[in-house]
């Protein structure tokens, strides 16, 4: 495992942090993906000062591949607003193909049709096979289809990224 080349996490969430205060809007819901992007938005919510507490939300039920993965062992959806007319951000460690994307926004419409949904993420990797952008990227990182990064956080809430080899 390479760690050497890999970003700093933390300095990458201070990027975010800055860069998500320029999608704020007085009624902006933040809601992380699972698991990486759940504890990015719960981190944000505080560090932003924002009340109550951020959603999660899991691409579980919606994915392309689930006969092939089945359920996922992260945590499941909970919304704790109303989805109908909200503004949501939604937050992700680490936008890749799109697909993850597009079974949270799946999932999300189940619970209601927001007014509007904007992404931010800590790490935009390319490879898109869908047509997602985010809003707000904190890095841009070219890795080989081979490769998978991932956010881990620490007992202490520290964040870094770890690189595995899918070969």
């Amino acid at each position: 495992m390479k760690t050497t080349t890999l970003p700093d996490a933390q300095a990458l969430y201070a990027a975010l942090l800055d860069g998500v205060k320029g999608l704020l809007r007085p009624a902006t819901r933040l809601v992380g993906i699972t698991s990486g992007g759940a504890w990015l938005a719960e981190r944000l919510q505080r560090d932003l000062g924002l009340p109550g507490e951020a959603g999660v939300v899991s691409s579980a039920m919606h994915r392309d591949d689930f006969a092939r993965r089945g359920m996922a062992a992260s945590a499941q959806t909970v919304l704790p607003f109303e989805v109908e007319g909200a503004d949501v951000l939604l937050l992700d460690d680490v936008l890749y193909t799109g697909r993850t994307i597009r079974a949270v926004l799946n999932e999300l419409f189940d619970f209601g049709r927001p007014a509007c949904v904007r992404l931010a993420v800590l790490v935009d990797r390319g490879g898109r096979e869908l047509p997602v952008a985010a809003d707000f990227a904190a890095a841009h990182l070219a890795l080989p289809e081979t490769q998978l990064l991932a956010l881990a956080r620490g007992d202490d809430g520290s964040l870094r990224f770890t690189l595995e080899d899918q070969r």
